[in-house]
């Protein structure tokens, strides 16, 4: 006969195993007691400290990270007005606008043509604004800044017209925008500005922002009242550089970008964009006849409120014109630091940071519509003969057959074509001490995350809008 077992009770088995089981939990009572003891974090601290966490990566903004911030960047240039609307992530990462990386629209002419009806002037902007607010979701909108920066073409207007355009610009946002505006925002940017944005630009979207100096790249813009030159430059550099001339911009600016601080060599040279430069080499010459103006061409030229003649010699020849353009540019004015570029700025010592040249606007331009360079293409690899090249070519044109040698030429623009590819050419190699056969990339777009975005200083002033 089988005995059934008595199954123990759970009170006689912890019973037999209350030594174990005093072990085990005089610690965890002891440690139930000191959290019990502790200090707590109320619950409105801790929501705050979350708070400012996305504060610090996020531009001053109390935002989750899925949140988007929008930037509205106005380019009030002498040549025309363009318009830039880019958004951003938490960790200012450039997110699509549709199918691009930005909303980018332009209209012409610029500010500066409307100098006798400033209201006029502030009004060409409305479809461009139109059309920014567009992309931007409505919630957003309120909390969205807008910037116009004007650059070398309205700085050349005589008397108080700039300010007059100025004051209606302002008038015409805060009348008609939906976006988020401050008066201080609508401004005539200086050079170092221009150009410094135009290297964060270009850098940022070459992903070099962080990196050492010497990892990054020059930049060399050229607009239509002002060349900018940039890069960054060494701390031995920055102890040996000169004081400017008086009123002039400080030759070094100090950049802090992604905990990486940057001493920027920037310079802007007034007058010297490519459609100022037209008159200052007109300027050469004094009766308006040019060896720079092609063959069979009688006619004036204007720009920023005046009138100049411009008319041919017999012929257009390239070493003539080559000898005007550097007279333009002052180029024998004493120099007086360690080495300078022309008209006796200091060229910022050169370096690592110039040793990769990134050059923009109207450079490519000309190129493509002079037809060595794919006009379709963002970026191209060209050296300064190039330019030089192409040059003799107009030079050697008259103004009857050179559209059917540059077809791509605005007609209006066709009577300087000689001029300016003889200017550009000049100012790499005399003005900035380039060799002939130095490599530079011209650049339109610069690709980022498989789109283009418009390689223009305003995606660096959209940058700082938002940090």
């Amino acid at each position: 006969m089988k005995l059934r077992m008595r199954q123990e009770t759970m009170t006689e088995k912890m019973y037999r195993f209350r030594g174990v089981i005093f072990v085990v939990s005089v610690p965890l009572l002891l440690i139930c007691f000191v959290l019990l003891l502790m200090p707590r974090v109320p619950s409105e601290l801790n929501t705050m400290m979350q708070e400012e966490f996305m504060d610090h990566h996020s531009g001053g903004k109390k935002v989750s990270s899925g949140s988007q911030r929008f930037a509205v960047v106005f380019d009030a240039g002498s040549s025309g007005s363009r318009v830039h609307v880019y958004c951003f992530d938490h960790n200012l990462e450039l997110m699509p606008i549709g199918k691009d990386l930005e909303l980018f629209d332009q209209k012409k002419p610029g500010l500066s043509a409307y100098a006798a009806n400033p209201k006029e002037a502030a009004n060409s902007l409305k479809s461009l604004l139109e059309a920014a607010e567009a992309v931007v979701p409505e919630t957003l909108l309120k909390s969205t800044p807008v910037r116009v920066g004007a650059t070398a073409g309205l700085r050349q207007l005589p008397g108080d017209s700039a300010d007059k355009i100025l004051q209606e610009v302002k008038d015409f946002l805060t009348d008609k925008s939906s976006l988020e505006f401050k008066p201080e925002w609508v401004t005539v940017l200086d050079g170092a500005q221009e150009g410094s944005f135009q290297w964060v630009t270009i850098n940022y979207l070459l992903g070099n922002i962080g990196n050492d100096y010497s990892d990054t790249v020059g930049i060399v813009d050229l607009g239509g009242g002002s060349v900018q030159m940039a890069y960054a430059v060494s701390d031995d550099d920055v102890k040996n550089a000169p004081k400017p001339p008086k009123g002039e911009d400080s030759y070094i600016k100090e950049l802090t970008l992604k905990g990486k601080r940057y001493h920027l060599y920037v310079h802007s040279y007034l007058h010297y964009g490519l459609l100022a430069a037209r008159v200052e080499i007109l300027k050469v010459t004094g009766n308006g006849n040019s060896p720079c103006i092609l063959k069979g061409y009688q006619g004036s030229y204007t720009y920023g409120g005046s009138t100049y003649k411009a008319s041919a010699t017999s012929t257009a020849d390239f070493n003539e014109c080559h000898k005007v353009v550097i007279d333009a540019l002052k180029h024998d004015q004493a120099c007086t630091h360690m080495k300078c570029t022309f008209g006796g700025v200091w060229n910022g010592g050169g370096g690592d940071g110039q040793k990769n040249l990134f050059v923009a606007s109207f450079f490519f331009d000309r190129a493509a519509e002079a037809g060595f360079v794919d006009s379709s293409a963002p970026v191209a690899k060209v050296k300064p003969e190039d330019f030089k090249k192409a040059a003799k070519k107009a030079c050697s044109s008259s103004y009857e057959n050179a559209g059917k040698k540059f077809p791509n030429v605005d007609p209006i623009q066709l009577p300087y074509l000689c001029m300016d590819l003889a200017y550009q050419y000049a100012l790499l190699t005399d003005g900035f001490d380039l060799s002939p056969a130095h490599e530079i990339t011209l650049v339109k777009q610069v690709k980022y995350k498989n789109s283009l975005v418009e390689a223009a200083w305003p995606l660096g002033s959209a940058i700082e809008l938002v940090s």
